[in-house]
Parts: C-alpha cells; sequence; structure tokens
C-alpha cells in the first residue's frame, strides 16, 4: 500500500474549528514540526489563519519541513440560501491558497466542504442519536443540494480543485441514511465524499464494528478521502444515556486515540487494498486539555498505523 500517504490535522493539536471548545494554543509552526517529527508527510490547512495565508509563505513553510498540503475544511450552512453566497467566496479563498501550494504537494488538494456542524441546537444537542424528525424536509434537502453544488462548481471552474463532503456529527450530514441521500442527489463527477470513520461510527447510533465496514462498502465509489477517527464505545454509549450534546461527549474523549475504540482499522485498511484506494489518510484525534500531549498522542497513533502496515 505503498500509494498510501499518511497526513494529520491540526485539530489533533487542539485546533478545533468550533469556539469555546479549543484546545492548548500551540502555533502552527510547532505544530507542523511535530507532526513531521512523528511519521506524517501532510496536513490539512485548519481555520483560516491559523497557517499562513500568503501562497509564498505557505509554500515555504510545507518546503522546508518537506510536508505536503492535502485538503482544507470549509463550513457552510447549506439549509440556508442566503449563505451560498458567503459560502462560494470563502471556499474560492481557501481554494486559490491550495491551488497556490499544489505543486509542494504532490497531488492535488481537496476542498472539504461540510455543514455548519454545530450551529443548529437540536442537531448539536442530539448528536450520535439522531432521529428521523430532526432531518432536512425535500425543500430543505433541495436547498442544501443547490449550495453544495454551487460551491464545488465554481471551485472547481476557478481553481481546477475538486470537492469532497465531510459527513459530520452535529450537522445535517451524519446518519449513513442522510449520506447516502446526499450523494443521491448530487453529481459523482462534482461531489466526492470524505469517509470520517469516527464519525461514520458515531453518527449511525450504534457502536457496532462492521457498520463502518458496510460504509466503505456502500460508498466506496465516492470516496476521495478519509479520515482515520476513532469512536470510544463506553464513553459513546454513556453520551447517548446521558443526553450530552456533541461538545460535551468531544470534552469527554469521544474520538480517543487509534486502536483504542470500536472503528476495526485492519478492516478498514483491508477494504483500502482490496478497492485500491490511492488517496490520503488523515489521522484526526481532537486533542483537548486535559487528553494528553498532542505529540505523544500523534506518535502513538502513526505507530498503531505501522502496525497496520500503512
Amino acid at each position: 500500500m505503498e500509494h498510501i500517504r499518511i497526513a494529520n490535522a491540526p485539530c489533533s493539536w487542539g485546533a478545533l474549528e468550533f469556539e469555546g471548545i479549543q484546545g492548548e494554543q500551540i502555533t502552527y509552526g510547532q505544530m507542523l514540526d511535530e507532526l513531521r517529527d512523528t511519521g506524517y508527510v501532510g496536513t490539512e490547512l485548519g481555520d483560516w489563519g491559523y497557517m499562513p495565508t500568503d501562497p509564498a509563505r505557505l509554500r515555504e513553510e510545507l518546503e522546508r519541513r518537506h510536508l505536503s498540503m492535502v485538503g482544507a475544511f470549509v463550513p457552510v450552512a447549506l439549509k440556508y440560501a442566503e449563505k451560498h453566497a458567503d459560502g462560494e467566496t470563502r471556499a474560492l479563498q481557501v481554494a486559490h491558497l491550495l491551488a497556490s501550494v499544489a505543486e509542494t504537494s504532490g497531488s492535488q488538494p481537496l476542498i472539504i466542504l461540510a455543514d455548519d456542524n454545530g450551529s443548529d441546537p437540536v442537531r448539536t444537542q442530539n448528536a450520535g442519536r439522531v432521529t428521523g424528525e430532526m432531518a432536512l424536509t425535500d425543500d430543505e434537502w433541495r436547498i442544501f443540494i443547490q449550495g453544495t453544488e454551487r460551491i464545488a462548481r465554481a471551485v472547481q471552474d476557478v481553481t481546477g480543485l475538486s470537492t469532497a463532503f465531510h459527513h459530520h456529527c452535529a450537522g445535517y450530514v451524519e446518519t449513513p441514511a442522510e449520506i447516502a441521500r446526499l450523494l443521491d442527489m448530487t453529481r459523482a463527477d462534482l461531489l466526492g465524499l470524505v469517509f470520517d470513520t469516527g464519525h461514520y461510527l458515531y453518527g449511525s447510533g450504534s457502536n457496532e464494528e462492521q457498520i463502518v465496514l458496510d460504509g466503505l462498502q456502500r460508498f466506496g465509489e465516492r470516496i476521495k478521502h478519509v479520515h482515520f477517527k476513532d469512536c470510544q464505545p463506553e464513553i459513546a454509549q454513556q453520551a447517548r444515556q446521558n443526553g450530552w450534546d456533541y461538545f460535551t461527549a468531544i470534552q469527554h474523549g469521544v474520538f480517543c486515540e487509534l486502536g483504542r475504540g470500536s472503528v476495526p482499522f485492519t478492516g478498514v485498511r483491508e477494504w483500502l487494498a482490496t478497492y485500491r484506494y490511492a488517496g490520503w489518510i488523515v489521522v484526526e484525534q481532537d486533542v483537548l486539555p486535559g487528553m494528553g500531549t498532542p505529540k505523544s498522542s500523534a506518535e502513538r497513533n502513526r505507530i498503531y498505523l505501522s502496525s497496520l502496515g500503512l
């Protein structure tokens, strides 16, 4: 599986996209140094402004560490038509920056489009246990898809980059059924899927390992990017029983170090090999105060992946 490369992301150093649950304020320079030193060869961008937004400076920071830029997360409240124009503007801003460092990356970076996760009170409160009545209506789905395709088309037309959608807990595309509907309603040549193992398992409402493998098989043709994230079953069950919201579950460590949860990574690795997946694997572990040292976690996660032959 030499064609698969392993990256990490700023969220693993506490630089989360949500206000109020940020970890220790680790500079991007330290983060990139530690990411490189623990054996990763790529990174995602993180929040706009966390890393340099000047193309020449960002390129220099990556080149001197021999790192690739693999993608950038762009959240947009796609349920609301009035948010689409601003979302397109922000996505293009990020896409221009990614395109400017594409040669350094050694591969084409992706725009990782997502809902504005954590902004809807009902979905945030019920992450990991979503029921049908919390879903988008048919009209809301139509608007959601219009915004998704508008942004993906603009990114493709203006910068030549591709877009993949990140299903995510506490957003409107969380459950397997919601992922299926999104993909059924969008063009395959316009939008791929970011498959996140931890969000998929927690968002399914179950701790059953087979669910992740079934999801890979179900959506494999659309998968363009893979996030390796684990889900701790006892904490997930406690979150569901106690009615914790998404942020409380994160603070309790629902997304744990790789190999310490329910995601069957050996099976995931076998699926990737069988499917001849040739994209990036990006490790994501939301590290917050009290959860340990980000560099140590990143190192243990990399050692774990090496034990799987990755």
